[in-house]
């Protein structure tokens, strides 16, 4: 088991990426909260050791996205409006705001390469190592979310 003070330093330096990692899934702020807690509690009951602050990194956003995955297939799980949690967010300007809500918009094979990619600077290849996917298929999702989110952030543009 892993000493408190490796634990406390890893809790708060990726409770955060682990959160976003998790709402960027399943878009329900009380979810990737509860997600966040399991995600932690397996890395202080976690045994093996870590290579490096890296591996643990990948290793905690790896275990977000297989609880993600487990909770959206229990029955009564449902997808709640993400538009209160957003509502707690502040953004420098309008521009930010319009983002974070297309990026929301996109179908969840493209959000989360696209956070991934653009917000923790992942490469293709990392984030294919991630998800346990395809390189190419990384690509074509980073691909396609992009030409989406021109598409809609275009449309915002044309209303303003």
């Amino acid at each position: 088991m892993m000493n408190p003070e490796q634990f406390t330093r890893y809790a708060e330096s990726y409770i955060d990426t682990v959160f976003r990692v998790a709402f960027n899934y399943i878009k329900s702020a009380a979810d990737a909260e509860d997600i966040t807690q399991n995600v932690f509690v397996k890395l202080l009951k976690e045994e093996k050791p870590f290579e490096s602050e890296e591996h643990v990194k990948r290793w905690l956003i790896r275990v977000a996205v297989n609880e993600c995955k487990n909770m959206t297939k229990a029955r009564w799980w449902r997808q709640e409006n993400y538009d209160d949690y957003a509502a707690t967010l502040s953004f420098d300007n309008p521009a930010h705001s319009d983002l974070f809500y297309a990026v929301m918009a996109l179908p969840k094979k493209y959000r989360l390469p696209i956070y991934l990619h653009y917000y923790e600077e992942y490469s293709t290849q990392e984030i294919a190592e991630i998800l346990k996917i395809p390189k190419n298929t990384v690509c074509a999702q980073l691909r396609r979310g992009r030409e989406l989110l021109r598409k809609s952030l275009q449309e915002v543009d044309a209303n303003v």
